[in-house]
């Protein structure tokens, strides 16, 4: 044997490593058991979720019967209703002194509102002052509402008063500067055998004999808004009251959330916004046309709240909450699904159910034949959030708001 050969015979052997595929049974052991515990746990956790959930579904009152309804594709935000931040430059006024201040009016350079703890207040010369209360006491909680009252609309009369329309308590007549309250029409009243809940809106007539208001639902109150808005309740009322005879007329039944109420230069006709429709309704007074309706606009870029006279002879349309497009519009998904909408209050307040509606706000001026003039936006609420009034004088657009603590003031030569 030559010695190369006997050293290949007496060269170590390399270990050979062999890989186990198998675990070994304690890691096999351990592995399986933390899989059941993590399986284990989250079942227990969607089952504590989803039992409560359905029944809530099961057993719960949906406190709305809400019915499919149909809408149009809302107009492209194009060309005139292009997105833009021109309502940012708003100034706000008296922050943190006002509560929802909505409708305003100004007889002069002294302008008056109404606000959510139940006051008609004089703002003059950057001063706060109250001129009148409906009910009892200061509203310092929603549920107070009914008691101390909620003006809403208000207009100046030709003798320099103010007519009032209060949601909860009725028409009223106020002298500012003697402090003196008339009650004119109580909500009390039934009108053709149903009573008046939601007071909203008034318009009157140059002479101040006729007054035209809207009662925005007989069955939900101010308060329950939401609900009203989601429901889809058709019986909201256009209404006449005569100052002289005291006589009150249903013009227009079957509307639903009628809120705005404008009556147009020529006296001839009334606008009235139909909130939860997304459209303007026309209600002629006088003329060929007169007892007869119609559409003044439909299909809205926003859901309307007031309507008040611009400059130019048009109107001004205020829209808290849009109908975005490109982009989603979640009243308009949940309108044909009213199964979503009755699970939705099972579950949640109109509070929370409100915080998650975008704060994107839209202000359209139209033409006196309902054409788009211009818009204004605030596209995430910064400076003017949940408008629900505009209301020109003097070269500026005064916004108002039902939530806000605060009015707003933009000048219309900066936009």
């Amino acid at each position: 044997m030559s010695e190369a050969a006997g050293l290949r015979q007496r060269r170590p052997l390399r270990p050979q490593v062999v890989a186990e595929d198998r675990q070994t049974p304690e890691a096999k052991d351990g592995s399986s058991f933390s899989g059941r515990v993590f399986r284990v746990t989250f079942l227990m956790l969607a089952v504590s979720f989803t039992v409560p959930l359905l029944g809530a579904m099961l057993l719960l009152d949906s406190p709305i019967d809400p019915q499919p309804l149909s809408f149009k594709e809302p107009p492209l935000l194009l060309g005139v209703l292009q997105p833009n931040t021109k309502l940012q430059q708003a100034e706000r006024l008296f922050e943190n002194q006002l509560i929802g201040p909505e409708s305003i009016a100004n007889i002069g350079d002294v302008m008056f509102t109404g606000t959510a703890d139940g006051r008609i207040i004089k703002l003059e010369n950057g001063e706060v002052e109250t001129i009148a209360r409906f009910g009892p006491g200061l509203c310092e909680t929603q549920a107070d509402e009914t008691t101390c009252g909620r003006p809403l609309g208000i207009r100046v009369g030709p003798n320099g008063t103010l007519f009032v329309a209060d949601a909860y308590k009725g028409l009223f007549e106020v002298n500012p500067w003697k402090r003196e309250v008339k009650l004119l029409l109580s909500s009390n009243t039934p009108i053709e055998g149903r009573k008046m809940s939601f007071l909203n809106d008034l318009t009157i007539t140059r002479d101040g004999r006729k007054i035209y208001f809207t009662d925005s639902s007989s069955k939900w109150q101010r308060r329950d808004y939401l609900l009203l808005l989601m429901e889809g309740t058709d019986d909201g009322r256009l209404l006449e009251y005569d100052t002289e005879t005291k006589e009150v007329k249903v013009l227009l039944d079957q509307l639903l959330f009628p809120n705005g109420v404008q009556l147009s230069p020529a006296e001839d006709f009334i606008l009235v916004t139909e909130m939860t429709m997304a459209r303007i309704r026309r209600f002629y007074v006088s003329g060929l046309m007169k007892g007869g309706s119609d559409l003044f606009v439909e299909n809205l870029p926003g859901f309307p709240d007031s309507i008040r006279p611009s400059s130019s002879g048009g109107y001004w349309v205020s829209m808290p909450a849009i109908r975005a497009n490109p982009g989603f519009s979640m009243l308009d998904f949940l309108s044909e699904r009213p199964y979503i909408k009755r699970m939705i209050f099972k579950l949640f307040s109109q509070e929370t159910v409100m915080k998650l509606v975008p704060r994107y706000t839209l202000v359209l001026e139209l033409s006196n034949s309902g054409a788009f003039l211009r818009s204004l936006h605030d596209p995430d609420g910064q400076v003017a959030p949940y408008i629900s009034e505009v209301h020109e004088h003097d070269g500026h657009l005064y916004l108002g708001s039902f939530r806000n603590p605060f009015l707003c003031k933009l000048s219309l030569q900066s936009v």
